[in-house]
């Protein structure tokens, strides 16, 4: 069994005696995992942009730097690689780390991939909760799923190569046809409320609703992956009571002001709050970042 870990290290658990061997390499969080086929390597991924694969028999691993921070990592049964990026896009690498193509699976970090065991479809889940499927022969996004509480944090294809579960913030499993992209055994057609709604034609709204995934705006709301933003400014970071905090990011001294936001999302949150749990993730332009400020400004305040 292998494990990632925010800690930068990737470690081998023996299943029958517990033995365990820690490969370090990374210089940030390791994100993802996964053995190639053939049993004899380990691939891993992480915030850094490096994708390694480790001989399980000793020496030094491939590196190979990729243009986004890496969150999810799959190998396809004849050892293709396969990685979701910050950056939304999916990187195909071939077994020795060469890179092949990228496909645009969706806008916002990818956070969990799925291969069907015979090898013919991806399935990459995003933080805004689509769950794009993507051919791996054409490498084309054929449907993307839209679950109505995201984000999505896993996906697996069951045996049948047709038949997708997906999971996430709010605690069910849900079954897809992957082909047709329909729900099996539910009532998914429904549409849940969107929280945004009210804020319609706002530029700020709709930069923000990237980060709706994970955090509301009211504290009346129940509590997602993130902690909730109301009251947002003025509160030091790490404070919030009845949210656990990361230990990296109790020990900071940041207050939260338009201008701290700014530059969490100019730097990104690894950079600007290293120890953060909130996926990597950055907004080029200033005048998106001023109207993401502003929005929440007239949003969080109480």
């Amino acid at each position: 069994m292998a494990s990632a870990s925010w800690d930068h290290t990737v470690r081998i658990w023996s299943l029958g005696d517990g033995a365990q061997q820690v490969l370090e390499g990374h210089s940030q969080n390791v994100n993802g995992v996964a053995f190639t086929p053939d049993g004899r390597s380990l691939v891993s991924v992480g915030y850094d942009r490096e994708l390694r694969i480790w001989s399980l028999v000793g020496g030094t691993p491939t590196v190979i730097m990729l243009a986004s921070p890496l969150n999810a990592v799959a190998v396809a049964p004849d050892g293709e690689i396969v990685t979701g990026g910050a950056d939304g896009k999916l990187r195909f690498l071939m077994s020795a780390g060469q890179q092949s193509t990228e496909v645009q699976a969706g806008r916002t970090p990818i956070v969990a991939l799925a291969i069907s065991s015979d090898g013919t479809s991806v399935a990459a889940a995003g933080m805004g909760g689509g769950v794009a499927v993507i051919d791996r022969k054409s490498r084309s996004v054929e449907r993307t799923l839209v679950d109505p509480d995201p984000p999505v944090w896993s996906v697996a294809f069951l045996a049948d190569n047709a038949t997708l579960l997906t999971s996430g913030a709010d605690g069910k499993i849900r079954r897809w046809n992957a082909r047709t992209g329909d729900p099996i055994g539910s009532s998914l057609q429904a549409t849940s409320r969107d929280p945004l709604a009210a804020y319609a034609g706002d530029h700020g709204a709709e930069v923000f609703r990237a980060c709706v995934a994970c955090h509301t705006l009211s504290e009346n709301d129940a509590q997602r992956a993130g902690p909730t933003l109301a009251g947002l400014y003025g509160r030091r970071i790490a404070s919030l009571p009845g949210y656990r905090f990361s230990d990296a990011l109790k020990r900071m001294d940041i207050v939260w002001t338009p201008e701290t936001v700014s530059k969490l999302f100019e730097l990104g949150p690894n950079t600007y709050t290293p120890g953060t749990k909130m996926p990597e993730q950055r907004i080029g332009s200033a005048e998106d970042r001023k109207a993401l400020t502003d929005f929440l400004a007239r949003a969080t305040s109480k």
